[in-house]
């Protein structure tokens, strides 16, 4: 299956390069563009794309605006499309207003482009796909928050044995690289597996931590200490 993409971004240079970096790949296809976040909004509702790759500072209504307003005041038919934002600006204002708005993920300008192909696949398939700085950060944030300013959901427990005793030596791995905020298909390209392998064994880490989602697996496994989890001898694949 295509995934369809719709570009918006107020630079022609920047829509243009991103046309033919995603032209050129198997199962993508750019199917529009937009220059501004009114656009991009009418653009999407007309084209009903899959993945709408959205940079921020854009005139007239900024990329946050228009993200928010496809998440939330979808109009149909069908599914909205998930919202992969895509920014020079490495700032957690933009980041913070950005995934609070709907988008599935936060991208860098200067990101590789097999790395936003990845981002793009990712998103259509409503996987978080944040820059790996951008992942840190979040964790960084979340971790030194004091109890007394943390959400009302429960912050995630580590089970009494520590990851160790609850997960496999390669659900381990997998945990590892979702917390150095790699995609699945990164995680498949280094652990030597098929994407709908990583799918699948990162499903089954979240079920055995007891987590929502990749972030909250991620915290979780900074908490314990990811050069401890690093280092955890070897033992037999279950």
């Amino acid at each position: 299956m295509t995934i369809r993409v719709l570009l918006a971004d107020d630079q022609d240079m920047v829509r243009t390069g991103l046309r033919l970096i995603i032209d050129r790949r198997e199962g993508l296809s750019v199917v529009g563009e937009a220059a501004d976040g009114r656009q991009a909004v009418a653009r999407a509702i007309e084209l009903q794309p899959d993945v709408v790759l959205m940079d921020v500072r854009m005139p007239g209504a900024t990329g946050v605006e228009a993200t928010r307003h496809i998440t939330a005041s979808w109009p149909g038919p069908g599914p909205a499309p998930r919202v992969l934002v895509l920014t020079t600006f490495d700032l957690d204002e933009y980041v913070h207003a950005a995934l609070r708005a709907g988008a599935v993920g936060f991208l860098l300008k200067n990101s590789p482009p097999d790395q936003l192909v990845e981002a793009i696949r990712a998103t259509a398939n409503g996987d978080p796909a944040l820059a790996p700085s951008v992942t840190r950060r979040l964790i960084d944030t979340v971790t030194a928050l004091p109890p007394a300013l943390m959400p009302d959901a429960p912050s995630p427990a580590a089970p009494e044995g520590g990851l160790a005793d609850l997960l496999t030596e390669r659900e381990l791995r997998v945990l590892v690289l979702v917390a150095r905020g790699l995609s699945n298909a990164r995680i498949a390209s280094a652990l030597g597996l098929s994407e709908a392998n990583v799918k699948s064994r990162v499903n089954r880490v979240l079920t055995r931590l007891g987590v929502e989602n990749r972030v909250q697996a991620a915290v979780l496994a900074h908490q314990e200490g990811l050069a401890g989890i690093v280092r955890t001898p070897p033992h037999r694949d279950r």
